[in-house]
């Protein structure tokens, strides 16, 4: 008899595609992932943010005009004395009693003449006060005691100049910017490689044809184009990252071409020619994906730079426009205004400095994880 020898066989591994081993080796990188993860809470803060908050972007506190951030609710209880004053005096009245409990005021009002009930509207206009009511007639009308609620205010960003709340307006601020940064380098980038692509793939006049061409368009001052197509196409938000993107596709589309021309010389290519594949095919299946990692690193550039002619375009006016802001606008005001109120700076810098470096981090990750010499 003989003895029948079994092997076992070793357990069969998973395949995994391309993309799966590039998304492992993003997660393996943990400054990708912090850029990634930040990025994300800047997001939600920027387009959640305002359904958790009170106060709109547009909305004006004249009493809290450029007020330091704070944790305390304002007004504080020690000012409510002289913003009562004030506010009787405003209203031809004099204020004979004023006092604090709480949440709720009471107040006596006298004058020499009968005081109309409507007087109240003059306290209820005020930021410091709300839900005024009249609870009692002394003397003819002359004397009044009424009663309201203190509104309590936070403002943990503070105030600008005009009275509006600085989170709100950062909230709006990124979701412009965000908005403008993506949009605009997306058009860059479909227009770019698309071009740049073709471009150094079918070589000859083509190319020379088609990067005069790009000369041409470089050599047109940025914002006399920007002028030009303000006055034909009118002033909105679409314009503003239509005409940055068709501006910041020439770069992106030389850095493809150049990518290309030292691909197209590769085997690769060669063998898909030998295999009968057309020249679009060969572009799109072969060209364009092996440019991947050049291209994500020169977005992640592209992004805050197109914030930045944003916030250039606003301040010439032909950008974003008040009530309106970004956060390239808010630096330019808090620029203005560092030495007496240096917070209108310090938190739209942040959040832009922050979105910055995430950017820079998720591209390095990007390009680590999409170099073809790393599959």
């Amino acid at each position: 008899m003989t003895d029948i020898v079994t092997t076992e066989l070793p357990p069969e591994t998973a395949s995994r595609s391309l993309f799966q081993l590039a998304t492992m080796r993003f997660r393996r990188n943990r400054a990708a992932m912090a850029g990634c993860v930040t990025l994300l809470l800047i997001t939600l803060f920027s387009f959640l943010g305002p359904y958790f908050i009170s106060h709109t972007y547009d909305q004006v506190f004249p009493s809290y005009v450029s007020v330091a951030p704070s944790l305390e609710p304002r007004p504080d209880v020690s000012s409510l004395q002289d913003v009562m004053e004030g506010v009787a005096g405003r209203a031809r009245v004099d204020l004979r009693e004023f006092a604090v409990e709480g949440e709720t005021f009471t107040a006596t009002v006298t004058s020499d003449k009968p005081i109309d009930p409507r007087t109240t509207r003059y306290f209820d206009r005020a930021n410091e006060f709300e839900g005024t009511q009249v609870v009692a007639t002394e003397d003819e009308g002359k004397t009044l005691k009424l009663t309201g609620q203190v509104a309590r205010e936070y403002f943990l960003f503070g105030t600008d100049s005009n009275g509006r709340d600085l989170m709100a307006r950062v909230m709006l601020g990124g979701q412009i910017s965000i908005a403008v940064g993506l949009l605009a380098s997306l058009v860059s980038l479909s227009i770019g490689v698309l071009y740049g692509a073709t471009s150094g793939y079918i070589g000859g006049r083509v190319d020379n044809v088609m990067m005069r061409f790009v000369e041409i368009l470089y050599s047109l001052p940025f914002v006399f184009l920007v002028v030009v197509l303000v006055v034909f196409f009118g002033r909105s938000f679409i314009l503003i990252f239509l005409v940055i993107g068709a501006v910041e596709w020439l770069d992106m589309a030389r850095i493809v071409r150049g990518q290309t021309l030292a691909l197209k010389r590769r085997e690769f290519i060669g063998a898909a020619q030998a295999l009968g594949l057309t020249d679009w095919q060969i572009i799109r299946r072969h060209i364009i994906p092996n440019t991947i990692g050049p291209v994500v690193v020169f977005v992640t550039v592209v992004v805050p730079k197109v914030i930045l002619l944003e916030s250039f375009l606003s301040f010439l006016g032909l950008g974003v426009q008040a009530p309106l802001t970004s956060w390239g606008a808010l630096i330019a005001e808090g620029a203005n205004n560092i030495q007496s109120a240096p917070w209108l700076l310090i938190f739209p810098a942040i959040f832009f400095v922050l979105t910055l470096f995430s950017l820079n981090f998720a591209g390095d990750g990007l390009r680590d994880a999409l170099d073809p010499k790393d599959r």
